[in-house]
């Protein structure tokens, strides 16, 4: 199992189809760590807005 996949990766390495793949893999990466950035950099802004909405549904004691 060892020397197959030793040889697979031998020949991917040596290979334009294993450019390709480096190339295609490094841009799914690139894309998930912007989407990743994208989503946090939202999530905050949603924080934000739920707590400020809560804070103006929030009943207030007028003692």
């Amino acid at each position: 199992m060892k020397r197959l996949a030793k040889k697979v990766l031998h020949s991917l390495w040596r290979g334009e189809e294993g450019q390709d793949l480096v190339e295609y893999t490094l841009l799914m990466v690139l894309v998930a760590l912007g989407a990743i950035a994208t989503i946090h950099h939202l999530a905050e802004h949603i924080e934000r807005a739920f707590g400020r909405t809560a804070e103006h549904l929030a009943p207030r004691n007028f003692d």
